[in-house]
């Protein structure tokens, strides 16, 4: 028995190892789905829809190839709105996905002005023309004129003369890929985001496009099913061997056995006598047991505590329904203009350009990423410091870390984007005031440009904001529901630093911690004013800037409101032959050391308010400004 056992055993494992192994080996699934497709007519945009990407589960892996130069491809990825707004009026290919066959497809796109896109194609379509968003403003000259061929009615032949924009560094993407790091990509991204493939604009784009998508090829039963079969080998063997060592054993010399034994005798057999009582039989008798059955059991179901018809075992228990409730629909909720990552890659990008700017004082450069009053203040500190060499440069965009993220919740343009940077301590350890900045994009292909750039007060607090994820709406100038609009709080604040407590607005400001109202304040101006000789005069005059008044709201419905104040101080001589001095900085813009006429000086200040919302107790608090004489001339 023990060798048949072992025979088993053997026949077992081998069938368990052989199997094991054949799944890793010959019956391993494969590893990867591929697809791929290749691009005709040279065109100069590929796009990938989110949808072609999730055709099967898993990290997606694009690979591009066939581009005319390697160094200038690019592989971008952004919302599928987004990347339609980009391209605007320019041709694209769509790659689509047929289900029924697993491979790519590909149709020629050709946008129509002010309609809708349809250019999710179906699977397999052919090729032909769909309708897309209207063509978005240009910011470069090329783009321009692309837009005005398309406009015009321009031939292919025209178009492909015509250079068209260049994706590469475009604020708009989530992610972005260039040359060799565009090749091969790896990303894991939704059906709402669609991948745009290119090179610069003028050449075409890669010519090749390939999508893999991992398959699970884990054989959790190989290394089971090996180790079982070893281990049922090592049994098989145990028992061969056990019945060997028996069978040798059985086979040995063995003892003569000596004369049997007798029989005992029989004893007789049993018979009942009638002295012994017998079991009486009848109706008595069964009676009884009809008693003794049914308490016995009696007993037996009061000992287990189980008793019959009790309403303890037939009352069903009640249990808690939870409460339904609706969750707030997605489609109804706008998306933030930028993601937390895509906002850290723009305030490096403003950060490097500015700080570019900032050393070789171009204001070429500077609008490149600068513009309204944070330009205005750039471009006069530039000026000022190309004639006077001890003038402070203005502070610099630190590139990290972002210690509050603001994007407006939106999906058209423009697009408003706060953030708070914190500011590395100076040359000497001292601590500096984090800077925020307020970043707006006209257009889906241009870039954010700082528009406000301020220094945070020491005793500034931000009140609570939407989370990044969510975003914040912008409240219109002229809204209502705060304690003062948006567009007179600039007023409004220009008339305290005239008057101070006898401001009619003074009770709305909250002066505590205000240092802007210490540094040029209504004491301030009447100190200037009495240092003024009796040959001339000084006075003060103030107006809102040209800057747009950028109000988002806050959690408690007030909103943080950036605007622009303009300051005048005109020093005007007042007795003939008399002469003022124009000052270091005046005569940097002006060209003029002293006036025997007068001399006008304005400021800009950018300013950084909370206002809270209509009916509140609360009153409008000064979070950050910025401030520098902007222009100078003589009268």
């Amino acid at each position: 028995m023990r060798f048949v056992l072992a025979i088993v055993a053997f026949v077992v494992a081998a069938v368990m190892i052989v199997a094991g192994i054949a799944q890793r080996t010959v019956f391993a699934p494969p590893t990867h789905i591929e697809a791929g497709t290749s691009v005709s007519g040279d065109p100069r945009y590929v796009v990938v829809d989110g949808s072609v990407l999730n055709a099967h589960p898993g990290q997606q892996t694009l690979t591009v190839t066939g581009a005319p130069d390697g160094a200038k491809q690019v592989v971008a990825y952004g919302r599928t709105a987004d990347v339609k707004a980009w391209l605007g009026d320019q041709k694209y290919v769509e790659v689509g996905y047929r289900t029924a066959t697993g491979k790519l497809t590909t149709k020629n796109v050709t946008p129509k002005p002010g309609t809708k896109d349809e250019g999710a194609a179906d699977e397999g379509a052919a090729d032909g023309s769909t309708a897309t968003p209207s063509p978005a403003a240009t910011p470069s000259a090329s783009a321009g004129a692309a837009s005005a061929g398309a406009a015009s009615g321009s031939t292919s032949g025209d178009a492909a003369k015509t250079a068209g924009p260049n994706p590469a560094g475009s604020d708009l993407w989530l992610e972005e890929f260039d040359g060799e790091a565009a090749q091969v990509t790896r990303m894991n991204i939704p059906d709402d985001v669609s991948v745009i493939v290119a090179s610069d604009g003028t050449k075409a784009a890669p010519s090749r496009v390939t999508v893999t998508w991992p398959v699970d090829s884990s054989t959790p039963w190989a290394f089971p099913l090996i180790i079982g079969g070893i281990v049922l080998l090592l049994i098989g063997i145990a028992l061969y061997l056990w019945g060997l060592y028996a069978h040798r054993r059985s086979r040995g010399p063995r003892r003569k056995s000596g004369p049997k034994m007798p029989k005992l005798p029989k004893a007789p057999k049993y018979k009942p006598t009638a002295m012994i009582e017998t079991t009486s039989r009848g109706r008595r008798s069964t009676r009884r047991a009809r008693v003794i059955i049914p308490a016995a059991l009696a007993g037996v179901l009061a000992l287990t505590g189980c008793t019959a018809g009790t309403g303890a075992a037939t009352t069903p228990t009640k249990t808690a329904t939870p409460l339904a409730t609706e969750a707030p629909d997605a489609k109804d909720q706008l998306p933030p203009a930028v993601t937390v990552p895509q906002l850290e890659r723009i305030v490096k990008r403003v950060s490097e350009s500015a700080a570019q700017a900032d050393a070789q004082a171009s204001p070429d450069l500077a609008k490149v990423r600068f513009t309204g009053p944070a330009l205005q203040l750039r471009e006069a500190n530039y000026a000022i410091r190309a004639k006077k060499s001890d003038e402070p440069a203005l502070p610099a965009i630190p590139a990290s870390p972002i210690v509050l993220s603001l994007p407006q919740a939106t999906d058209a343009w423009p697009r408003t984007v706060a953030a708070v940077i914190e500011t590395p301590k100076d040359a000497k350890g001292t601590a500096q005031a984090p800077i925020a900045i307020t970043m707006v994009q006209e257009t889906p292909r241009d870039n954010y440009q700082v528009e406000y750039a301020v220094s945070l007060e020491p005793k500034a607090k931000v009140p609570n904001l939407a989370p990044a994820s969510i975003g914040s709406a912008v409240v219109p100038p002229d809204s209502k529901l705060l304690a003062l609009p948006p567009q007179k709080v600039a007023a409004a604040y220009g008339d305290i630093l005239m008057n101070g407590d006898k401001s009619q607005y003074a009770k709305l400001f909250s002066a505590e911690g205000d240092t802007l109202r210490t540094q040029v304040g209504a004491d301030w101006k009447a100190k200037q004013k009495a240092a003024v000789p009796a040959t001339a005069s000084l006075e003060f005059t103030s107006q809102t800037g040209a800057g747009t008044d950028v109000a988002m709201a806050t959690n408690d419905s007030g909103a943080i409101v950036w605007t622009d104040l303009q300051e005048s101080q005109v020093l005007k001589v007042v007795e003939a032959g008399a002469e003022v001095s124009a000052g270091a900085t005046a005569a940097a813009l002006t060209g003029v050391a002293s006036s025997k006429t007068g001399i006008e000086s304005t400021f800009g200040y950018q300013l950084a308010f909370y206002v809270p919302p209509a009916g509140s107790d609360a009153k409008i608090t000064l979070l950050g400004f910025s401030q520098g004489m902007i222009a100078a001339k003589q009268l």
